[in-house]
């Protein structure tokens, strides 16, 4: 007993510089990796990293729909298609007054849709909308803030590595798994963008701020067929999933490839260019998103084997009240302090979501209060990737952008929440 308890109590320190760690910024595979095979070594099992290590790299469903997604992605980047999509939407949100800073929030959260990074919808979106709130009135911050609101739409796409993973743990396809969650992220959304835009009105942010010299990139001639391709892929994967267009049932990598050939011939880019553009998109993919997943895998294994899993699960079982709190809540903080809401999102979703039933919950509704969670602390962080573009397109302290998406962001996770939990 006195053992066990060691290890517990070396497993607990583990992971409290693990959360030290990340908030200062360092690697996270790294550090995941590190803390598994230590504390791996400790419990007396140094291979079980390895092998979680040597499973999760082969992990097709995941592979399969992350890098088709990114590799599309790109290519819709290299063909400035993307760009298009962005200034038809800047077209329309500036001819309604009223409608900008909400507009910008819902703009901002489409398009992360169809290209799933955050920090690429930061840097895509930013660039047409931080200029033409501001130049429309809208303070810097506020600005800033109403992009970076919106940077969760990517929650609702099925090559969000989070909804495959959910999928593979709950034995359902991804797009039951946006079926579940969509009402909660859209209703999420209402509630952030009346927030951000109340706080606007409260704080006289919405007009008045117009900064000298501003220069906004005007007669750019949108090309509606190159507006329409990043959406492409969305399109045919939620009509054949809903089988409106039963021909349209297919894989998501399917989609993607689809998309692309479109976008080929649309844009009439060369064949290799394009080609060379989705491949570096997928490579890309793996390192940064499959890399994080394969190390969370590596940490929960550790975690299992100095025993801390089962003593959170115990835990959990003789107080089954506060499961749907630290679904909630412990992606959400972590978040919040790393900048990313995906390892801590997949290292809760590896470990707990597989014993959902346990706790009188399923795994997809687990699955998605965590990947919620994560990502809303993702978007109200100060040091998040996303956020510092948007600071530096607004030329603004990224706290700022903090400071005023507190509210709806907490907001947006207690309706979230309460909508997934019952």
């Amino acid at each position: 007993m006195e053992m066990v308890t060691l290890m517990l109590l070396a497993g607990t320190v583990i992971v409290c510089l693990v959360i030290y760690a990340l908030i200062k910024g360092y690697d996270a595979r790294v550090t995941l990796i590190g803390a598994g095979i230590l504390m791996a070594c400790i419990g007396g099992a140094p291979m079980s990293p390895l092998n979680a290590f040597a499973k999760s790299m082969t992990n097709s469903g995941l592979i399969q729909a992350v890098c088709s997604v990114m590799g599309f992605a790109m290519a819709v980047r290299y063909t400035g298609c993307d760009k298009h999509l962005i200034n038809a939407m800047a077209s329309v949100i500036s001819k309604v007054r009223f409608f900008l800073i909400p507009g910008v929030v819902i703009g901002t959260y489409l398009v992360n849709i169809a290209l799933p990074s955050a920090a690429g919808t930061a840097a895509a979106a930013g660039a047409i909308f931080i200029p033409l709130l501001m130049a429309s009135g809208v303070g810097p911050a506020l600005a800033a803030a109403a992009v970076k609101c919106g940077t969760y739409g990517s929650m609702l796409n099925p090559g969000l590595a989070h909804n495959p993973f959910v999928a593979k743990i709950a034995g359902v396809d991804v797009m039951d798994v946006i079926a579940f969650d969509y009402k909660a992220n859209i209703a999420s959304l209402i509630v952030a963008t009346i927030c951000i835009t109340v706080i606007a009105h409260v704080l006289k942010e919405d007009k008045g701020h117009v900064p000298e010299h501003l220069q906004i990139e005007k007669g750019f001639k949108v090309n509606p067929l190159y507006a329409l391709m990043p959406v492409v892929p969305i399109v045919i994967l939620l009509l054949g999933s809903t089988q409106l267009v039963p021909m349209f049932k297919m894989g998501v990598p399917q989609a993607m490839i689809i998309g692309t050939l479109l976008t080929l011939v649309v844009t009439r880019t060369g064949p290799k260019a394009i080609g060379d553009a989705f491949f570096d998109g997928m490579g890309s993919a793996y390192g940064k998103i499959i890399g994080i997943i394969i190390s969370a895998g590596v940490f929960v294994s550790g975690l299992t084997v100095i025993g801390l899993v089962k003593f959170f699960i115990d835990a959990m079982l003789n107080n089954p009240a506060i499961i749907k709190i630290c679904a909630a809540l412990g992606p959400f903080l972590l978040g919040l302090l790393t900048g990313s809401g995906d390892a801590a999102t997949f290292a809760f979703n590896e470990a707990i979501t597989p014993h959902a039933a346990d706790f009188g919950m399923t795994s997809v509704q687990m699955g998605t209060m965590a990947t919620l969670g994560g990502t809303l602390g993702r978007t109200m962080s100060p040091v998040a990737g996303a956020t510092i573009i948007c600071a530096g397109i607004a030329g603004i302290n990224p706290m700022e952008i903090t400071k005023r998406n507190a509210i709806p962001m907490f907001c947006a996770l207690a309706v979230g929440m309460f909508i997934l939990a019952f």
